[in-house]
């Protein structure tokens, strides 16, 4: 019992890196190397994420500084800055290429909380999905003869525990990122 408990932790754990990780990637207000993420250069002919090909820095609160181990990486770093869907133009002085967050604006701040809170919400709905297979299971183990009655109903018990402390993570992760955005 305790090594399928552990599955769906894990299971449940692993929603819950991916909402931190999109989290990460969401703006607010000041600059944050993680909006770089999911961004690629075309390096050589294969997409390499911006993080391979040169230094990433944060000078100032709303600004970050992109230095390319190979200056002929610059046009193309650009390029890939301007397909993003991060709505910043960025400059490049023939070293460096600057990218400057311009403040949110309320009506921006509250789109990205709503956007947040959504995000939150599919993250609680599959920690959900992940306890109802769990249970699902359960039953057919115990039908099968590999658990107990009482077996099964203890695995549920402490399943819908560990559900309740994941919506309890979720909750205050979403909480966190929500006042973030909205500290102006």
């Amino acid at each position: 019992m305790e090594e399928q408990l552990k599955i769906y932790e894990d299971k449940m754990n692993k929603s819950l890196e991916m909402l931190q990780s999109e989290y990460a990637s969401i703006r607010a207000g000041r600059a944050n190397p993680h909006v770089l993420d999911k961004l690629r250069v075309d390096y050589y002919g294969t997409p390499t994420p911006i993080q391979q090909v040169g230094n990433i820095s944060v000078p100032e609160a709303r600004v970050i500084v992109i230095q390319p181990w190979e200056k002929s990486l610059l046009k193309s770093i650009a390029k890939a800055i301007q397909m993003s869907d991060l709505g910043i133009n960025p400059t490049n002085d023939g070293n460096v290429i600057r990218l400057v967050f311009p403040e949110l604006t309320e009506e921006r701040r509250k789109d990205l909380s709503r956007d947040v809170k959504k995000k939150g919400e599919a993250t609680k709905v599959a920690i959900r999905n992940i306890r109802r297979d769990a249970n699902e299971n359960f039953k057919k183990m115990e039908k099968a003869g590999e658990f107990s009655e009482d077996d099964q109903k203890l695995a549920e018990t402490r399943m819908q525990k560990l559900t309740d402390k994941m919506i309890e993570k979720v909750d205050k992760a979403v909480e966190a990122k929500t006042k973030e955005i909205m500290t102006v």
